[in-house]
């Protein structure tokens, strides 16, 4: 049985990562309608899997006695100024969630529930790989500057750029 606390705290991260798919989908919405398909894309797909961390947590906090809450959600932006803001964005919020993550972890092992904090290991390693990513594509970014034919060629690429985080990778 989940502790109480821990409950808690967990349908806290569900909602967190609620509202990134909402976040990543109201960019992508705006990426597409300015005519950054590719970019639309890469947020549409990292949407998706923002809905997917949120199923996992839910899942996890049924399977263990707990019960889950389905969040109400605030209205994300819908208007930016760039792609460069866009992905400063998203920089941002993910070092948002990797900080609640922290904590979280933090609290499993103040109360000693291994169980959580071993599934929240999946949820710190996911963490270094988007910032990493996050930081990647905003210095492709900053490269490119305000080039026209460099931001075309960038959303073309940007579904295809992956990250392998330095905790990944083999010595």
């Amino acid at each position: 049985m989940i502790s109480a606390d821990i409950e808690k705290q967990l349908n806290e991260q569900l909602r967190m990562e609620a509202e990134s798919s909402q976040y990543y989908l109201a960019m992508a919405s705006w990426a597409e309608g300015k005519g950054y398909s590719g970019t639309a894309e890469f947020l549409y797909m990292h949407s998706e899997e923002e809905r997917a961390h949120m199923m996992k947590i839910l899942r996890y906090i049924n399977e263990r006695g707990g019960t889950s809450i389905v969040p109400e959600l605030s209205k994300p932006a819908t208007e930016f100024d760039s792609l460069q803001a866009i992905f400063d964005d998203l920089l941002k919020h993910e070092e948002l969630i990797t900080n609640s993550i922290n904590e979280l972890v933090f609290r499993c092992l103040e109360l000693r529930d291994y169980t959580t904090h071993n599934f929240l290991q999946w949820y710190v390693a996911e963490q270094i790989e988007e910032e990493a990513l996050a930081r990647t594509i905003l210095d492709k970014l900053n490269l490119i500057g305000n080039d026209k034919g460099g931001l075309y060629l960038f959303d073309r690429d940007v579904e295809s750029i992956k990250v392998q985080s330095a905790a990944n990778k083999p010595v």
